[in-house]
């Protein structure tokens, strides 16, 4: 009896401790709103995976999803001048059905003659607006691209209260298949986002391990979710937690103001569960079969990363997905925080250790190129390459692109995004009925606005992103060739 009261104690304790360690139910944000608690069950699951088969069929899905949506959650939600910031109020700057298209929808890019094809994935609580340009790019360049949303996003955060890994593994694969028949036999090139890099990773593995077709020409991960905190772990008994009378505030990690118009501000507690298993999975699976030897591990992998990056750092990237590759096929473009600025500010944590392991180390396999200040008394830029088992800058080039001022790093969520992007971007648009979310000099007393602080802090477009999009486009057109 008493090693019975002693466990007890103990788990009481335990559960006590984490708790302690969760956000209240409601905290960081307003009361839980239709737009938290409404399930739509017009959503792509595995378990339509009969029924919706085809890319066609899943598209017809969507309608009815976003049909959906616009009844259980626009319908029940407040209208007027003050909810003009309100994502889900009919009419408001935020409301993205005045656009059109509405990039929280799948899209497709056709070509007559295709050069290839790619499929787009998002990250967690995105949509397919962020990587829209990046699409509209290659598709310009003969590429035939799916921009695919992922089930539970585009709509409202519940979505992700009820989403599952295999939602998402059954949606890829719908948009790889499909891209397979339009992409003129030719390759079929992976873009995956934060999140979307993982996705694209367990597909190209399930690929070359006989479990589902085509084998992807080639992989290019931005900001890839390749290994998050450990405290995520967490997420599934706390997710548990949220079905106990009064504690549905749980089943969020976080409950902000809904401003966004393509991207969840509210962040489910499933979802943090949903990413931590993901990456475990990945990774072990990565190391097993590099352990086993294969001739290809996986397909060519390219990958852009900040130095800096609150979600998942460069150690991760390279201790779980690029160290365990074969030589000379893949790489890894840092982009370096602003040395110029970096000398007139306060920093906490300088990233220069975590860079100079990459760039310092004899035994890596990829390559490196590094896109920094040409040196520290310049605000303009450079790219130095590094082969694999090399400490060579053997090809430095000047990219004709300078920081900004007033910014000293770029973040996990700002690589795939333009300066010009009317959203995210440098300047806001002149049609003032749009909603602007970019880079804005306000100042004044902490509180006073609706945005947080922090999430306005947050640089969200890349200043490089020219460079981006020439490298990517770069790497699949010589993937293609080698495969020709």
């Amino acid at each position: 009896m008493k090693s019975t009261h002693s466990f007890t104690g103990h788990l009481i304790s335990v559960t006590f401790l984490v708790l302690m360690t969760l956000p209240l139910p409601g905290c960081g944000g307003a009361a839980l709103k239709p737009w938290h608690t409404e399930k739509l069950d017009e959503e792509f699951t595995q378990d339509k995976s009969e029924d919706v088969q085809s890319f066609d069929e899943y598209l017809q899905l969507e309608d009815r999803l976003f049909k959906q949506l616009d009844d259980k959650v626009y319908a029940q939600s407040a209208t007027g001048p003050e909810h003009k910031l309100d994502r889900y109020s009919s009419g408001s700057i935020a409301d993205p059905r005045k656009q059109q298209p509405n990039w929280n929808r799948s899209f497709e890019l056709a070509s007559d003659n295709p050069q290839g094809a790619v499929l787009l994935i998002h990250g967690m609580s995105d949509s397919p607006y962020s990587l829209r340009t990046l699409g509209m790019a290659l598709n310009q360049r003969g590429y035939w691209v799916v921009g695919l949303r992922m089930p539970g996003h585009g709509t409202a955060p519940s979505g992700l209260r009820f989403v599952d890994r295999e939602d998402m593994t059954a949606a890829v694969g719908i948009g790889m298949r499909h891209l397979d028949r339009k992409g003129n036999g030719k390759p079929v090139h992976v873009i995956g986002y934060s999140t979307g890099a993982p996705l694209a990773l367990e597909f190209a593995l399930d690929a070359l391990e006989g479990e589902t077709s085509p084998v992807p020409g080639s992989l290019i991960l931005i900001s890839p979710a390749i290994g998050i905190h450990p405290a995520a772990g967490f997420a599934s008994f706390k997710d548990t937690l949220s079905n106990l009378p009064g504690l549905d505030g749980l089943a969020y990690t976080q409950i902000q103001p809904e401003f966004d118009p393509y991207k969840y501000n509210s962040f489910a507690t499933n979802a943090a569960d949903l990413v931590h298993g993901l990456t475990r999975s990945v990774a072990t699976r990565i190391e097993q079969r590099a352990a086993a030897s294969p001739e290809i591990v996986l397909p060519p992998v390219l990958v852009f990363k900040s130095t800096v990056d609150a979600t998942v750092t460069t150690e991760a990237v390279v201790d779980n997905l690029l160290e365990h590759l074969k030589p000379n096929r893949h790489e890894l473009v840092l982009f370096d925080i602003n040395r110029y600025a970096a000398a007139y500010r306060m920093l906490i944590d300088d990233p220069a250790p975590l860079t100079d392991r990459v760039l310092k180390a004899t035994d890596m396999p990829f390559s490196v190129t590094l896109v920094t200040n040409e040196n520290p008394q310049s605000t303009r830029v450079v790219s130095k390459r590094i082969e694999p088992f090399s400490l060579d800058a053997t090809n430095e080039q000047q990219l004709d692109l300078s920081w900004p001022p007033g910014v000293i790093s770029l973040s996990h969520v700002a690589l795939p995004f333009a300066p010009d992007d009317s959203l995210y971007g440098q300047r806001a648009p002149e049609n003032k009925e749009f909603l602007f979310l970019g880079q804005m000099a306000i100042q004044g007393e902490r509180g006073l606005l609706t945005i947080p602080s922090d999430w306005m802090f947050r640089l969200r477009y890349n200043p490089f992103y020219d460079y981006l999009e020439h490298r990517t486009l770069e790497w699949i057109n010589n993937t293609n060739e080698r495969t020709r």
